[in-house]
């Protein structure tokens, strides 16, 4: 079993840059991470993912250039770094791990956080 927690979240500044945590632990593939969100209403939707190593990252257009995802192997932790955040990116961010499939459908994930929110103000 894997269980991921995920931080960093709040109430933040169209012009900050928070960076979101994402612990894992239990977990004993080293399986791709991946991060999504959930906006009031919407579908849960692809943010960002990377290998294991980190040597291979994707990321939906929607956020490209502005957030960067990361991983520190010895920590077990995926970090997405925010910058240039618009109103829209208001939402609940998940963490999930050991895609199988698309890893741009949330259905292909196997294992999820609890979610953190984050909510920009302009």
């Amino acid at each position: 079993q894997v269980r991921l927690v995920e931080s960093g979240g709040g109430l933040v500044q169209a012009g900050d840059s928070p960076r979101l945590s994402c612990v894992a632990s239990g977990r004993t593939n080293n399986e791709p991470m991946g991060w999504f969100r959930q906006a009031p209403g919407n579908e849960r939707r692809f943010v960002a993912a990377t290998t294991w190593s980190g040597s291979s990252t994707f990321y939906s257009d929607s956020v490209k250039g502005r957030f960067t995802i990361s991983i520190d192997n010895a920590e077990n932790t995926v970090y997405l770094q925010m910058k240039n955040l618009k109103p829209e990116d208001t939402a609940v961010y998940y963490c999930a791990a050991d895609p199988e499939g698309d890893y741009t459908s949330p259905d292909a994930w196997g294992y999820w956080g609890q979610g953190t929110q984050v909510t920009i103000s302009s």
